[in-house]
């Protein structure tokens, strides 16, 4: 299984966390990142966004449908996230639009075996794979985008 953390773009600040929408540059980071997620998606790919509306603008740049659950909202901890996406089991890929420090939470258990308040920068991909090599389970960093780095940014 292929897992894609996306967090969310740049959003503004305000009293309604679930209504906050991406900044300018927001908007830019996920279509920068949405054209490099195009041109290296996984098949079988199923993405699945937390509620907000920054969450889904940021999902919304791909172009894709994507599903939206409530279980994964600004508060979710690794917990409720690999129960969304169905971790280890599922087949093919799942692409998780979210939050930190959730987000952050799951990758450093899936990827050191405990919870860490990792930070995952707004707007960047993490993706990780699980495999079995000489029967043993891993989770693998595959690679890690910051919008930062790609073109269309500036």
């Amino acid at each position: 299984m292929d897992l894609l953390l996306w967090r969310h773009a740049e959003a503004e600040e305000g009293d309604d966390d679930f209504a906050r929408v991406l900044t300018g540059r927001g908007e830019k980071q996920a279509k920068a990142m949405a054209r490099w997620l195009s041109q290296h998606l996984p098949r079988h790919l199923r993405i699945v966004a937390s509620p907000t509306v920054r969450t889904r603008q940021t999902a919304e740049a791909l172009d894709l449908p994507f599903d939206i659950d409530r279980q994964i909202g600004p508060e979710a901890r690794a917990p409720e996230l690999l129960a969304a996406v169905g971790w280890p089991t599922t087949r093919g890929a799942v692409l998780l639009v979210g939050h930190q420090p959730g987000l952050g939470q799951l990758a450093s258990l899936l990827l050191a075996g405990q919870e860490a308040e990792w930070s995952i920068k707004k707007g960047a991909l993490w993706w990780l794979s699980r495999r079995v090599r000489e029967g043993e389970p891993q989770t693998v960093l595959r690679t890690v985008v910051s919008p930062d780095f790609l073109p269309g940014l500036k």
